[in-house]
Parts: C-alpha cells; structure tokens; sequence
C-alpha cells in the first residue's frame, strides 16, 4: 500500500503540444515522432466510418514481422557477424522482454546503434564497464545505466572498448534474456545468423477493429491538449459506454466511429483525409513500452508509477495537425 502522502499527490507528467501544417517545410513531425522507437500499440480513430477503408487494410497487412529468441546472452549482439549484418545497416530494432526496469537488468537496441544496459548495482559493479547512474536513483544509487555506441570506432571488433564490454559480458556478467527483435523491411539488414543459433518464434502484429456508435465528440481544435487525450483514452479503454465515466469537456456531436488497434508498428492516415466526408480529422495515438529502459531518442525511461510514454497525432483536412508528445514524472522532456 502506498503512504497516505503519495496517495494526495497527483504524479507529475511531462506533455510537448505543438500544432503546424504537413505543408510547412520546417515541421518537425517526423523527426519528433520518430525518436519513441519501442511502440507496442498503435490506436487510430477514424470518424464517419463504419469499417476499415481498404487502403488502410493493406497497410495494416503489409506489416513485416518481429521476432522473439529466447534466453539469448547479450554478449550474442557484439557478434561481429550480428554487427555486420545488421546493427550496422542501421535499422535494428531489439529489447529485452517481460524485464521491469525498476527490479531486473534490461537492455535496448536502437536502430542508430546504441546499446543500452540498464543494470541494478550488483550487476553494474560485475560487469566492469563504464556507466553512471541512473537520473531517477533516490538518495543513494541502486541502478545504473551502461550506454554504448556500436558504430563508434573505439567498438570496433577487436578494438580495446569492444573487448573491455565483451570480456565483461562472457566472463563476469552472463546476462541472459528473452529478447525481441526487429529490422526495416528491404534496409539490408539480416538476422538469420543470429537466429539460427537460438530458440526463436515469428509474430505478426495483432490487428483488431471495432465500430463505435453514438459517440460524444468534442469540438477537438478548441479543446486544451488534457481534455483531449483525456477524451481519447476513454474512449480506447471502453469508458464511453459508462455514462458517468467521463463527460467531454466541451460541446459535443455525435458520430460514428471505427477504432484500428495494431501491436509494434505505426501508420500514416493523411490519405483517409484527402476522401470528402462529413467529419475532417483522424487521431493516431502511440504507446511506447512501459518498461523500456529508454523513451524518447537515447534518453533513459523511468517507471515509478505509470511508465507512460506515448504521443497523439490529430491530423485535419486541411493539413495541418496538433502534436501531442507525453511522459510520466521519470523521464526527459520530450524532444
């Protein structure tokens, strides 16, 4: 049970909103969007529709799959042929599975090729490489986090950074984990000679759909950025169907809605927008992993309470978009 105290206190949450044209050369959307890389959910709201246009069916099937090996050492992503085939062509996606970043040691690749270690005391002070501790440690520090860059010349096979982080991994610190793992389609990248040696599952992304009737709408270009995502969890989480569960916070239409649900992987809605219709807008919500050990680009994430980490892209007819770019209380702001 939690201390009284923490129970008044409404956990601080980090939220970016900016709002800009698809048309402006200097939107940032991409590169803001880009820099959450462990995506488990992805919700698209579409207004006015009673199923999935079949445009965006065959986006949501053209998914390429993901892959989880299990109990995988973690000295296996210095191979020197893992690094040539993959983590060097710069599309590698991998992190370890079912691990707590708050209790367990977990462990990020992201496709830039940095490798990142979030590692409890006893495991830091074994592994014998350099690190500094974790930014959400209390008065003293319990966790610490190892960050390495792959590409950089000092990691080079052979080289004396490559073999300190090597030696520590197969000799004092054995670090084994269920890992997922995942590339960009058609980047070059292959992982068949790390597979090959492990005991490994393919999966698909989970797609499932569900038409929405009757739903209250806020006038959502007018509405402040927490009543809207206020508005948009409630309506993913089923709470609309409670007529005391949420009231929207301005006046509202009623229309019909079908929501798209999708697991590791993202989508662009823009061309839904270009069809006429009664309603102008398309929401796209993301969900980062909660215990990732990194959220936005290379910073590290914390869990505490929620582990949020997420953004909402509202996109209207006329191209222009509201950008919504969320945290919890441990984490950086996002970018």
């Amino acid at each position: 049970m939690l201390p009284t105290h923490d129970l008044d206190q409404t956990p601080r949450t980090l939220l970016v909103s900016e709002s800009s044209s698809f048309l402006d050369p200097k939107n940032r959307v991409s590169a803001q969007v880009e820099q959450l890389r462990f995506n488990h959910q992805v919700s698209v709201l579409l207004p006015e529709c009673s199923s999935a246009p079949s445009h965006l069916d065959s986006v949501l099937n053209s998914f390429s799959s993901f892959y989880l090996i299990r109990k995988l050492p973690v000295y296996e992503l210095l191979d020197r042929h893992f690094l040539e085939a993959a983590v060097y062509h710069g599309a590698v996606y991998g992190l370890s599975y079912r691990t707590r970043i708050d209790e367990d040691n977990s462990i990020a690749l992201t496709p830039n090729g940095h490798l990142t270690l979030s590692l409890d005391k006893d495991s830091f002070e074994l592994l014998g490489f350099e690190g500094k501790p974790s930014r959400f440690n209390h008065r003293t520090a319990t966790r610490f986090v190892v960050s390495v860059d792959l590409t950089d010349s000092s990691m080079a096979p052979g080289g004396r950074g490559y073999l300190r982080l090597l030696t520590g991994l197969t000799s004092r610190l054995q670090l084994q984990t269920d890992f997922l793992l995942s590339h960009h389609p058609g980047s070059g990248a292959s992982l068949q000679s790390l597979l090959s040696r492990y005991d490994w599952s393919e999966h698909r992304p989970e797609v499932s759909c569900r038409v929405l009737s009757d739903l209250s709408c806020p006038a959502l270009r007018s509405c402040d950025p927490h009543s809207l995502l206020e508005w948009l969890g409630a309506v993913d989480a089923g709470c609309h169907k409670i007529p005391s569960c949420h009231r929207s916070p301005v006046p509202t239409r009623r229309r019909r809605f079908v929501t798209v649900l999708t697991h590791l992987c993202s989508l662009s809605c823009r061309c839904y927008l270009e069809q006429p219709r009664l309603e102008s807008w398309v929401s796209m919500t993301v969900h980062g992993f909660v215990d990732s050990p990194v959220s936005w680009g290379d910073r590290e994430h914390g869990f505490l309470r929620g582990g949020e980490n997420f953004y909402t892209l509202m996109m209207f007819h006329d191209h222009t978009y509201q950008l919504h770019l969320a945290t919890g209380a441990h984490d950086a702001c996002p970018p």
